[in-house]
């Protein structure tokens, strides 16, 4: 992105600037800059720039990969980004976990490490004059707010309610990963000039969370630290600067190697087709798949070398059995195995059945599981191999949360017409 000159300044904030570019894009410059207390306390902070930038494009990577609507379109420079021209919602939508900070002081009773689950959402009117009051959900719904041509209503409320909170989720899966815990986050939503949509905007660094390593408060790496100094100095302020440089190096690892795979073996050739599609689609959702062929009828003992080559690469597996007619392939493997086995039989209308009875009626001592259709089984193996694999995992997630926003975007449209005629 070297080149892109930026236009006129758009907006100026505490710690960035944005810049016009063409196309409906922003620059989104961070600047050597730290505040807490709503810029009653703010100090330069040589090097915060950077790393803050490296924070938010690696967040934002993490979430485009897993398929969460971001404005986000690439690293520009050191300390600065590419982003989808947004016209701000004004509203912080703040999640937590765990009880602690403002939320003490506002909660008189609860203690600090009171757990929130489900999590708890709150949400904040941007007004610094005023002191970024909390409001309901009700007051933002009553307040008409409009962005870009958008009339923020009971509908988009909903929608940034559920796209918050399973950003949160999928985050604290990744921190977790890491043996660190999202203790609470902010974030904001913007109205894309190029879509239309709500998509979450801003920036998401070391300012937007609590983070404390081993779920241990003394170990925080977050700007907490810098909002507790009775008196700031350089030592400090190179102490947040280290811990926020920790917490960008954490961040390469958000997104490993896959820790599992899947198997299709398919007992003929003529399921190619078929065993294509399901590889297709796990490989969707972000984890190898291999293609096999073997007759669990015809060639036993080379069924069960496949599966001990697989039991020996020491990758957690799921194999899925796609075979007509009679299916001994599942239960075969499901014998003869340790790792999940999932059914998918290819049916032919003429006998459909009989060819699904095959799958469904097993012998004793055997677990495989029977999923009709192809989609179907790479979600189940998505979901097996999520248990160890976050990204999986916050795939899964991001993909419900999806199927949900269309949903409710198809009703509001819905609704709007309902109410025109």
């Amino acid at each position: 992105m070297a080149g892109t000159e930026p236009g006129k300044q758009l907006a100026e904030g505490k710690t960035k600037i944005i810049y016009e570019l063409p196309n409906n894009e922003v620059l989104v410059q961070s600047k050597d800059r730290i505040s807490a207390n709503n810029a009653l306390r703010t100090n330069d902070l040589e090097g915060k720039a950077a790393i803050s930038n490296n924070t938010a494009c690696k967040v934002f990577e993490f979430l485009s990969k897993i398929g969460v609507k971001n404005h986000f379109i690439a690293k520009h420079s050191d300390t600065s980004f590419t982003a989808a021209n947004c016209d701000m919602i004004p509203i912080e939508w703040v999640t937590r976990r765990v009880a602690t900070g403002s939320f003490l002081k506002r909660n008189a009773g609860v203690k600090e490490g009171y757990r929130f689950a489900p999590v708890k959402l709150e949400f904040f009117y941007k007004d610094d004059a005023a002191g970024d009051p909390q409001w309901s959900a009700e007051q933002i719904i009553e307040s008409k707010l409009t962005c870009g041509g958008l009339v923020i209503g009971r509908h988009q409320v909903d929608m940034m309610s559920k796209m918050t909170v399973v950003i949160f989720e999928v985050l604290e899966k990744a921190w977790m990963s890491l043996d660190c815990s999202l203790i609470d986050m902010k974030i904001e939503f913007g109205v894309s000039a190029k879509t239309g949509e709500i998509v979450l905007a801003d920036i998401i660094d070391s300012d937007s969370w609590r983070l404390w390593p081993k779920g241990d408060r003394r170990l925080m790496k977050d700007k907490q630290v810098y909002r507790e100094f009775k008196e700031v100095t350089s030592e400090g302020l190179q102490q947040v600067i280290r811990n926020f440089q920790w917490v960008a190096d954490q961040l390469d690892s958000f997104i490993p190697s896959p820790k599992g795979q899947a198997v299709v073996i398919m007992g003929s050739p003529s399921d190619m087709v078929h065993g294509e599609k399901i590889r297709d689609l796990c490989l969707s959702f972000g984890f190898p798949c291999h293609l096999r062929v073997s007759s669990a009828h015809k060639g036993t003992d080379e069924t069960l070398n496949i599966v001990a080559q697989y039991e020996a690469s020491g990758i957690a597996t799921v194999f899925i059995a796609v075979a007509g007619r009679s299916n001994g392939l599942g239960p075969v493997l499901s014998g003869n195995t340790s790792f999940p086995v999932i059914n998918c039989p290819p049916v032919k209308a003429e006998w459909g059945p009989q060819d699904i009875w095959s799958s469904l009626r097993l012998p004793s001592g055997l677990g495989c599981s029977t999923v009709m259709s192809a989609d179907g089984a790479a979600w189940c193996a998505a979901q097996m191999l999520s248990l160890t694999d976050h990204v999986i995992w916050s795939t899964i997630r991001a993909r419900q949360m999806n199927t949900w926003l269309a949903l409710k975007a198809a009703d509001f449209k819905l609704q709007t017409t309902a109410d025109t005629n």
